[in-house]
């Protein structure tokens, strides 16, 4: 570690609340999938900063259209219409499919917020009785709030040192069991269609599809949470597009901005909230809504012409060639388009690979308690996709 690492390292300790445990390298710069320390060490990048730098680092195209908006205006508030903002979630809509309307705000969590509170209005407004309850899986992740952490279906994530957390929340461990649990209380059914921090685990597109049309029968609503799986991680603008199902509510953060803050919640029930029903003071501002469209612009491109389907299918290949050579410490290959993930035999070998890649120079993550995940740009190069594996296969040898 050299001397700007150590400082840098005493720096966040000293002055960093204590929520993470960090890794101390000190990344100077960045290029597409490619990152260097202050060493002059490059990185291959294959977490994408957990799938949030959809384009790449250092896009110059976004960094263009940043720059310009903040040579301008950065931010005036949500009191007054936001040309881009509007454009946005014109954007949005024309890419979805569907027919809604979006909220922006600045993270995934918040847009998942966004869509609960969407349910539970819709809940207080549409029946005569009160419906406010929502069902979520086990294993999902929607958040660090207090009503997200409640509304995640992991156990370790509901520690009484938050508590009480807010009631009407409940768990099913498998899709089937949705069928059963939904009472007269019941507003909304939440969902991944990948579990990404729950292991990269896609659920069967026809178990989806049906479990859609139940809930539309019983005005149950779908909350579909895009935020990892959408601006085209999967392949499609969204896994719903990919599934062939239309949500009730959709939520977007991560990708959507290359690495700009800023988060979605996108509803067919555009009538539901009225002025001081919800709010954000940053939420889709200047800045943050000129860089998605330029995101937006640059992979609806790759996706039209096949670069990003190409790419995907390079990256599956090399995926698929290191799960064969190494079959003796992976059980299987999960995931869909560029959100793949490789089940481990054990987690002590999981963080031996991850510990060992970081050395070798690529970065990888971790997802459940046994699963490699990878989430790379979607503007990841071939040549660096065969450099990252190449590091990756002398990481996993050395086990």
């Amino acid at each position: 570690m050299s001397n700007t690492s150590d400082t840098l390292e005493k720096l966040d300790k000293q002055y960093v609340l204590n929520t993470y445990a960090r890794n101390y390298v000190n990344f100077k710069t960045g290029s597409n999938a490619t990152l260097t320390d202050e060493n002059k060490k490059d990185y291959i990048d294959f977490t994408s900063g957990i799938g949030v730098v959809s384009v790449g680092h250092g896009n110059k195209k976004v960094a263009d259209a940043v720059y310009k908006q903040m040579c301008n205006i950065t931010h005036t508030s949500n009191l007054y219409a936001i040309e881009p903002q509007a454009k946005l979630a014109q954007k949005i809509q024309e890419l979805s499919g569907y027919d809604i309307a979006t909220f922006f705000s600045n993270s995934g969590a918040e847009a998942n917020e966004g869509a609960i509170k969407i349910a539970r209005k819709y809940g207080e407004t549409k029946f005569d009785n009160k419906k406010y309850k929502v069902i979520t899986l086990a294993h999902s992740f929607h958040g660090r709030t207090i009503t997200t952490v409640k509304a995640t279906g992991q156990k370790k994530m509901h520690t009484p040192n938050f508590s009480p957390y807010p009631d009407g929340f409940s768990y099913n461990k498998h899709i089937e069991d949705i069928y059963n649990s939904i009472d007269e209380e019941t507003v909304a059914v939440m969902l991944e269609l990948v579990q990404g921090e729950g292991g990269v685990q896609p659920f069967e597109k026809s178990e989806i599809q049906k479990l859609a049309k139940f809930l539309k029968e019983k005005e149950v609503l779908l909350i579909i949470d895009e935020v990892q799986t959408g601006i085209y991680r999967t392949g499609e603008f969204l896994a719903s597009n990919l599934y062939e199902i239309e949500p009730d509510i959709i939520t977007l953060a991560k990708g959507l901005g290359g690495g700009v803050p800023i988060g979605a919640v996108l509803t067919k029930h555009k009538d539901i909230f009225s002025p001081g029903d919800h709010g954000s003071t940053f939420g889709g501002n200047y800045l943050s809504t000129t860089a998605s469209l330029e995101v937006l612009n640059i992979l609806e491109q790759n996706q039209k012409d096949g670069t990003l389907k190409d790419i995907t299918t390079y990256f599956e290949t090399k995926l698929n060639s290191l799960y064969n050579k190494f079959q003796n410490l992976f059980y299987r290959e999960v995931g869909l388009g560029l959100m793949r993930g490789l089940r481990v035999n054990d987690e002590e070998t999981l963080n031996a690979i991850i510990n060992n890649a970081f050395d070798e120079g690529v970065l990888v993550l971790k997802a459940g308690k046994i699963t490699l995940r990878l989430l790379p740009p979607l503007t990841i190069s071939k040549e660096e996709i065969d450099e990252g594996f190449k590091r990756l296969e002398n990481a996993i040898s050395k086990i």
